[in-house]
């Protein structure tokens, strides 16, 4: 029997592009899907039954045909929103379209028997809670800034008066807009004479601002870890605020136990890969130097320089789970 890698994804997502095209030179079947194509361009037919307690059936897209049972690995990467497919429908429909696409094909899909995931949607999703996400890098040893999550003003200017300057940053990104453009909140600091009673409004994350010397993206695919040093030549504090070209790189070594300490996290969570940030207080030999800021369990990586590397360990990754080399 064939076995198949299954890229479930948007069509403009350029970085599976790359990842597809490294897969294609090792000769190793691969399909792409976007769920929400569902319709005339996806189709789909899935059965099981007590004796046949898997799922079974194809997926038909305009120019792929994959049989289910043949897909041992699945890069989940960023599919289109099913609500995007039915947005021309009135809101109870659309809504209700979108439900049942998610948790009919997407059930299936999420489900495939002995399929491989890079990353598994739910263990996205349960990763990608920030106070999860801390907690479980502090049981690891790891240095983590002191937080607060609160909707109290009075709190919140304590733990400024204890943990000052603060940071203020958001737990999502902002959601698309009406004219269907999104925007972002960067880290940013507070002024604690501005928090008001406006804060009962909602949830929110300050931190103590930590005493950097750089910033570090790390990225872990499996067993492999890369890493650089990144710098915002206007020193912004957050440098995803600026131009990302004119980023400054440089390779740095992660110390052992760090290392060690991501490969737990990542093992913790379910998942095998994510892009980690961390603020570095020295120069970075020692383990104390490294700040534990937060793990993205999708993050991108393509804009890094050592992105060529990063697509061959997915490849790596994905063609040794068809033969049995990866963890289910």
């Amino acid at each position: 029997m064939t076995s198949t890698v299954l890229v479930v994804t948007a069509l403009e997502d350029v970085t599976a592009d790359w990842v597809i095209a490294a897969l294609n030179e090792r000769e190793v079947p691969v399909a792409r899907v976007d769920p929400a194509d569902i319709g005339p361009g996806l189709a789909f037919g899935a059965r099981i039954g007590a004796g046949a307690p898997a799922w079974a059936g194809r997926l038909v897209t305009g120019s792929r045909e994959v049989e289910l049972g043949e897909v041992a690995a699945v890069y989940y990467r960023r599919p289109t929103p099913y609500t995007a497919r039915f947005e021309h429908l009135p809101a109870q429909q659309r809504d209700f379209a979108a439900a049942e696409a998610r948790h009919g094909l997407g059930g299936i899909l999420n489900h495939l028997h002995g399929a491989f995931y890079v990353n598994h949607p739910s263990a996205v999703t349960a990763a990608d809670f920030k106070p999860a996400q801390l907690q479980q890098a502090a049981r690891l040893g790891l240095a983590i800034p002191p937080t607060l999550v609160t909707n109290d003003a009075e709190a919140a200017r304590k733990f400024a008066a204890e943990h000052g300057p603060v940071i203020y940053k958001t737990f999502r990104g902002l959601p698309t807009g009406e004219d269907g453009h999104t925007g972002a909140i960067w880290a940013q600091r507070v002024d604690p004479e501005s928090f008001d009673g406006a804060l009962a409004v909602t949830a929110h994350l300050f931190q103590a601002e930590i005493p950097k010397t750089g910033d570090v993206r790390v990225t872990v695919v499996g067993q492999k870890v890369f890493a650089q040093q990144i710098a915002a030549p206007d020193g912004a504090l957050d440098w995803r605020r600026g131009d990302w070209d004119a980023l400054l790189h440089a390779p740095i070594v992660v110390p052992g136990a760090v290392e060690a300490a991501l490969h737990s996290y990542l093992a913790a969570f379910g998942l095998v890969f994510g892009c980690f940030d961390f603020a570095l207080t020295g120069d970075g030999d020692a383990a104390e130097d490294w700040v534990f800021i937060e793990c993205n369990p999708n993050g991108q990586w393509g804009w890094l320089p050592d992105a060529g590397d990063i697509t061959a360990a997915f490849a790596d990754i994905l063609s040794t789970s068809m033969e049995g080399g990866g963890a289910r």
